[in-house]
């Protein structure tokens, strides 16, 4: 019990802690409604696309710059600290005893393998939410307040990540039980079985998400009557797209953000567009959304993305194999750990799991920023609004830095820049300039 309170206090002066941190008002940061075209980006013989990006970037002020920079430059080093964050949680864990005491209540409730580890892992989730609170409360609820970019009162805040641990309850249990019984049953080539079952699980998750997970946060309803609707079912139909599922959901309720997608298969197809973008956006904005996320969808892109991501998630259970091992000969009998196929030792695995996906993260990124590219390119010949396209992505630059370096490009952005983004809309505008494209408003 002594040692209970004393993390139940450590938790509760780290949420007081983050609060202190970012506790001033949100700036406005958000771009006037409406699409806005410099004169610069209009259609005429002395169009350049690079005066004509120039023009679009004028449009954020100097302060919203220097915001969206400052916003976006405090994310890498938040991925620093998410890292060392979640290394101290693990060392707690372990060092604590507390996650021996757990193996071994889940043990008490079950003498069969599967099961015991099933109690412990619903346990790790529980007490691994709340030691990760301070920084979970800083990084989604006061520093995206600071920034201008949510909107939840923080008792709405806290409902939403309940349900979210409720998921957790629900799903990781399971999933991480038969990650253990495939340590169990395949010893040395754990991390190959591993691999496979997590590519069948994200192509689950993939199909379910719009049926039963998204919907636990949001309200989705069918799109509102009107042009748009009709606009975007022609466009949903011009490119070989169910359109007998397109809804709008309420995520106002929670950011400011823009955002649309068109997420499953196998029958859960849904096109989906939040209130923001409706009703704070032009039509050729939407439309411009509308025609990147279809790209995704026809491009393959998800299950793409899975096989990437699979790949290097292999090669991440490859390199636990290797260290995983050797880390439990030189710290096993300190914090009480078996062997490879003791749940106690998880926060060990997840500790190198973790380092891996740190020095790994320009790949991953780069893998997801090619994708996007592809998408952009799809949407700017599917729904031809590069000026709505150039105005999307000057809104998503509000919050995200317009112009990095290449290096920086490369390291940190999981999409392309603002900058990059107007830019290759301006090209396409360019190139198309007798056909009157790109100057509807």
């Amino acid at each position: 019990m002594k040692s209970l309170r004393s993390l139940l206090v450590w938790v509760v002066l780290g949420v007081l802690l983050a609060g202190s941190v970012l506790a001033v008002a949100a700036p406005t940061t958000e771009l006037p409604p409406g699409l806005q075209i410099p004169d610069a980006a209009r259609p005429g013989p002395d169009f350049n696309a690079d005066r004509a990006t120039e023009a679009y970037l004028a449009l954020l002020s100097p302060e919203q710059r220097a915001q969206s920079d400052a916003y976006f430059e405090g994310g890498y080093w938040l991925q620093l600290w998410g890292l060392l964050y979640g290394l101290l949680v693990a060392w707690i864990l372990l060092r604590s005893g507390l996650s021996r005491k757990m193996r071994d209540f889940g043990r008490r409730v079950s003498k069969r393998p599967w099961l015991a580890t099933m109690v412990y892992v619903a346990q790790w989730v529980l007490v691994g939410s709340l030691l990760a609170l301070p920084l979970t409360v800083y990084q989604g609820y006061f520093r995206e307040h600071a920034y201008g970019l949510a909107t939840q009162g923080f008792g709405d805040w806290t409902v939403d990540q309940l349900k979210g641990l409720l998921i957790s309850l629900i799903i990781m249990p399971p999933v991480i039980g038969l990650l253990y019984a495939a340590v169990r049953k395949t010893a040395e080539r754990w991390w190959i079985w591993a691999t496979g079952g997590t590519f069948l699980l994200m192509l689950f998750f993939m199909m379910i998400a719009p049926v039963f997970l998204d919907p636990v946060f949001n309200d989705y309803k069918p799109l509102r009557q009107g042009e748009v609707r009709e606009e975007v079912l022609s466009l949903a139909r011009a490119n070989m797209i169910p359109d007998d599922n397109v809804v709008e959901f309420d995520a106002s309720r929670q950011t400011t953000r823009i955002s649309a997608n068109v997420s499953g298969f196998l029958g859960t197809t849904r096109v989906a567009l939040n209130d923001n973008l409706l009703e704070r956006t032009s039509k050729p904005e939407i439309l411009a959304v509308l025609g990147h996320e279809m790209g995704h969808y026809v491009l393959n892109h998800g299950l793409r993305l899975i096989i990437y991501m699979t790949l290097i998630l292999g090669c991440g259970f490859w390199v636990v194999h290797r260290l995983f091992d050797r880390a439990l000969l030189r710290w096993g009998p300190r914090f009480g750990l078996e062997g490879r196929a003791d749940p106690a030792a998880l926060p060990l695995a997840l500790a190198i799991l973790s380092l891996f996906f740190f020095f790994a993260t320009p790949l991953t990124n780069s893998v997801v920023r090619q994708a996007e590219a592809e998408a952009d390119a799809y949407g700017l010949n599917a729904a031809q609004e590069p000026n709505g396209f150039a105005m999307a992505a000057m809104r998503l630059s509000t919050y995200r830095k317009i112009k990095p370096g290449a290096l920086e490009e490369i390291i940190f952005y999981d999409h392309p820049s603002g900058y990059a983004r107007v830019h290759r809309s301006m090209i396409w505008l360019q190139e198309h300039q007798q056909s009157g494209t790109g100057n509807r408003e």
